[in-house]
This record gives structure tokens, C-alpha cells and sequence, in this order.
């Protein structure tokens, strides 16, 4: 089993060095800084307050002849169609696309292909320090497994073997139904937390303003309660708990995580590094709202509205 991920950053060098320890035939692509600190130190990560080397296969070029089983994009949204448009003329049949996106899977599967996508979202969060070095984990199974559908919602034997390759590498994991409902649902709640940070005055402590951790959840609320209406169900189902739980309960809950290590690891640290990419989702999500208030379509539809937009 031959596995390529495609973007060396936070998410994808925790995978590769997941994959390579379960003795996968890993390879990773990177460029730039990253592609050079890898090619001379490897890839190194922390496990356990050690520091270990991946062993991995550093790739600063992709031939169209260099086939593997699956292909992990692992990029920001911003750098996604840059990333399908090198990859379009690769072999590979199966390319799992961890991004953070509402784009249609359609206008996807029209650069590369139709049926090479395999939507999905990575459960994982940490960063890569100033030595270049991995600090990275995977969120708690009970909070967000790796989670991956096919577009159609069916079981494939792809979707067998990517569940028997994480399964391998101890790496949580969810097949869904409808991943785009999965991923709307991520947005409603990620949004807000990022915004929560933009606006702090101490972003490192933004779980010690009231006044932003209830408007937080005022948010998350009523990002739920449109969603639930509109698609008549929430992805996963937890997600309910966001419109049943009291105002100041919700905001109890949420300074409670932002102070904690794991708001730290898996919320803070994504948000400060990445907030162009979250800002245009923050635009993407309401946009999407906004459109589907006026219209009054059911949130199914969003991918072919997308589409036409």
C-alpha cells in the first residue's frame, strides 16, 4: 500500500508520520522552507517528549507516473485548486481532500476526474516549532475522529481500505453519509471559535471575556438552529447540543475549553496561524447563510448552487 500526502504542514507530516509507523510505503510533498529543512533533517516529530524521525520519502516534485493507493491533500483552502490542477494528471486513482472548503465536489472532480475525490476532514491539531519540528496529536475520537464519506454517501471498497489503513495507524475514524452536511456543520461551529479569537483584545485569553464567549455562543446557536432546519438533521449528531443547551451554559462550556490545553492545541493555535484561510471561510459560511435564506433551499443543494455562483 503506496500513500502520498500532499502538503507538509501541521496535518499532513502527523499523518505521514502515523502512516510510516504502521509501515506504510509513506511519502510526503512539500516545497519551499519546508521542503528543504525535510530533505536535510527528515521528518521529525514528538512522541511521548521524545523526538523522532519519520521514515518517510521527501518529495519536492509529483512525476504523473508515480501511482499510489490513496493521495492525502492536505493543504489550506486557498491553496487547494493549485494543488488539484498538479495533481490532475497523476495516475493515482484516489485523492482524499482534508480541506477546509464548501466548494462543490463536483467543480473538484472536474479538474481531476470524475471519481477520484474522496471527501474527508482530518481529526488532528498542533504545530511545527521554530527548530522545525513536529508537535502535533489527534483530537479525542469523542470530540472529531478522521472523517471521510463518498460523494454518492455509499460504502466502496476504497472507503474499506482508507478505514483499514487508519484503522492500522490507531488513527480515530468515521465513515458519514453526506460529508458536505458534515462539513457545513464544522463551519457553524469553527467560524465562530476563530472569530471569538480575532476579536479578543488577548486572543490567548479570550476565554476570560464574557462578553465574547456569550456572543460566541449566541453564534454557534444560531448557526445550529439554521442548519437544523435547513437540512432537517445535524452531522454528527452532537452537533444538537449546540441548539438545546442554555445561552450561559454554552458560554460556561466554551471559556472553560478555550482555557484548556486542548483549546490551546487543537482551536488557538490553527486560528492565530491561519486566518486568512479562516476569515474567507467565515465569508464562504455566511455568504452560504444569506443565499440560502433568500432562496430557501435545503442545504443538499448548496454544492450545485456553489457550482453556478
Amino acid at each position: 500500500m503506496r500513500i502520498l500526502i500532499y502538503g507538509a504542514g501541521v496535518i499532513g507530516s502527523l499523518y505521514a508520520a502515523l502512516f510510516a509507523e504502521a509501515g506504510y510505503d509513506t511519502s510526503i510533498y512539500a516545497r519551499g522552507k519546508r521542503l528543504e529543512f525535510l530533505k536535510k533533517n527528515g521528518l521529525l516529530y514528538k512522541k511521548k517528549q521524545n523526538i523522532k524521525r519519520a521514515e518517510i520519502t521527501i518529495l519536492g516534485e509529483l512525476p504523473d507516473n508515480d501511482i499510489y493507493d490513496f493521495i492525502l491533500l492536505t493543504v489550506r483552502e486557498n491553496q487547494l485548486y493549485e494543488a488539484l490542477s498538479e495533481l490532475k494528471n497523476n495516475k493515482s486513482d484516489t485523492i482524499v481532500t482534508m480541506v477546509n472548503s464548501l466548494d462543490s465536489y463536483k467543480k473538484w472532480e472536474d479538474i481531476v476526474g470524475k471519481g477520484r475525490i474522496l471527501p474527508a476532514f482530518p481529526g488532528a491539531g498542533g504545530s511545527i516549532n521554530n527548530d522545525g519540528i513536529l508537535d502535533a496529536a489527534l483530537t479525542p475520537r469523542m470530540i472529531q475522529p478522521t472523517t471521510f464519506a463518498e460523494i454518492s454517501g455509499n460504502k466502496s471498497e476504497r472507503t474499506k481500505q482508507f478505514s483499514k489503513i487508519l484503522k492500522c495507524a490507531h488513527v480515530p475514524y468515521q465513515e458519514v453519509k453526506d460529508m458536505h452536511i458534515w462539513q457545513l456543520c464544522h463551519l457553524a461551529m469553527v467560524v465562530p471559535i476563530a472569530d471569538a479569537y480575532y476579536e479578543a483584545d488577548c486572543p490567548e485569553r479570550a476565554g476570560r471575556d464574557w462578553k465574547i464567549m456569550k456572543k460566541t455562543a449566541k453564534r454557534l446557536k444560531r448557526n445550529f438552529n439554521f442548519l437544523r432546519k435547513q437540512s432537517g438533521r445535524l452531522s454528527p449528531g452532537k452537533m444538537n447540543i449546540f441548539c438545546f443547551l442554555p445561552l450561559s451554559i454554552l458560554a460556561i462550556m466554551l471559556a472553560i475549553t478555550f482555557e484548556s490545553s486542548f483549546g490551546d492545541k487543537f482551536m488557538y493555535q490553527h486560528a492565530m496561524k491561519a486566518p486568512d484561510e479562516m476569515r474567507e471561510l467565515h465569508k464562504q459560511f455566511y455568504a452560504y447563510m444569506k443565499r440560502m435564506k433568500k432562496c430557501g433551499c435545503k442545504a443538499k443543494r448548496y454544492s450545485d448552487w456553489r457550482k453556478k455562483a
